[in-house]
């Protein structure tokens, strides 16, 4: 197996160039707080659903512009199911893990009765029938069961690109250093909405770069999975789905959280603690070198 240098070139080209076009627009229109399109609705917010489309384009335009052909796009529902119950429940109890782990080491930021929860329904100014503990339950049942299989479907803009075109063309690496290069690039693509305050904010030391270098991390340790059941499966979809679980159970820990906390870390799941369950996950299914599927 050789590198075909040129197509992972263009492939690059498109996925930056697009998803940073409109991260440059957000940046224009007043960053992620700016210009709204529907009262409190800001226009960031379908501009970065948008934006996760970037990665399936580059696949396209790669295979057109290089003539590579459509033999294998890598949109099956194959593969054992393990790869499939590593991506859902597998990463669901892989978040929880780490909420878990990140209120053991910081106690004092724990609350049940979800002030988070509680503060948002009092700014919207409607008394809801059930309490915030119940609300709250009831939107962590749904983040679980339903949110990643609707989020699944954004995530395949990305999916479909990275661990459905990008991964095989960097597999002639070998296992390991494919990992770290498509956890680094995955990482650099979410770089300029880190720069605008996405995921960890800007009150932090040594902002931007620590919240980049965080990030790489979480991409790295998140896409080791996805990658893994990939090569299990010898499809993107499973990786959709995994990154919709991720998605849907990212702020669960943000719920519990009273008082300030430091994003860098947690309760989000991106956080370097709240993110130390899909770091073990990772750790373990990188050791266990995958059988490809067949094509």
């Amino acid at each position: 197996m050789t590198l075909e240098r040129s197509r992972i070139i263009v492939f690059l080209l498109v996925a930056f160039g697009f998803t940073w076009g409109i991260d440059a627009v957000i940046w224009a229109t007043g960053g992620l707080a700016g210009a709204e399109i529907a009262d409190g609705i800001p226009l960031s917010l379908p501009l970065i659903t948008v934006s996760m489309f970037g990665p399936a384009l580059g696949n396209v335009v790669a295979r057109i512009a290089t003539r590579e052909g459509w033999e294998d796009l890598r949109l099956r529902f194959t593969g054992p199911p393990r790869a499939w119950l590593v991506v859902w429940p597998g990463m669901v109890a892989a978040a929880l893990v780490g909420v878990v782990v990140y209120f053991a080491v910081f106690p004092g930021q724990f609350d049940a009765s979800m002030p988070a929860l509680a503060e948002q329904l009092e700014a919207t100014g409607v008394e809801p029938p059930i309490g915030p503990e119940v609300l709250g339950v009831i939107q962590i049942a749904a983040a679980i069961l339903f949110a990643p299989f609707i989020n699944a479907i954004p995530a395949l803009g990305e999916e479909f690109g990275w661990r459905g075109y990008l991964q095989w063309k960097l597999r002639p690496l070998g296992w390991h250093p494919m990992l770290g290069w498509m956890g680094l690039i995955w990482g650099a693509w979410h770089w300029p909405l880190i720069a605008l305050g996405y995921n960890y904010g800007s009150d932090y030391p040594g902002f931007p770069w620590l919240g980049m270098a965080a990030f790489v991390v979480f991409t790295t340790s998140v896409g080791a999975v996805l990658a893994w059941a990939t090569e299990r499966t010898g499809s993107c979809l499973p990786a959709a789905l995994g990154h919709g679980v991720v998605n849907a159970v990212a702020g669960i820990g943000v719920l519990f959280a009273a008082g300030d906390t430091l994003p860098l870390l947690g309760p989000a799941v991106v956080g370097l603690v709240a993110g130390l369950g899909f770091v073990v996950l990772a750790v373990v299914v990188a050791r266990a070198v995958p059988v490809p599927a067949e094509a």
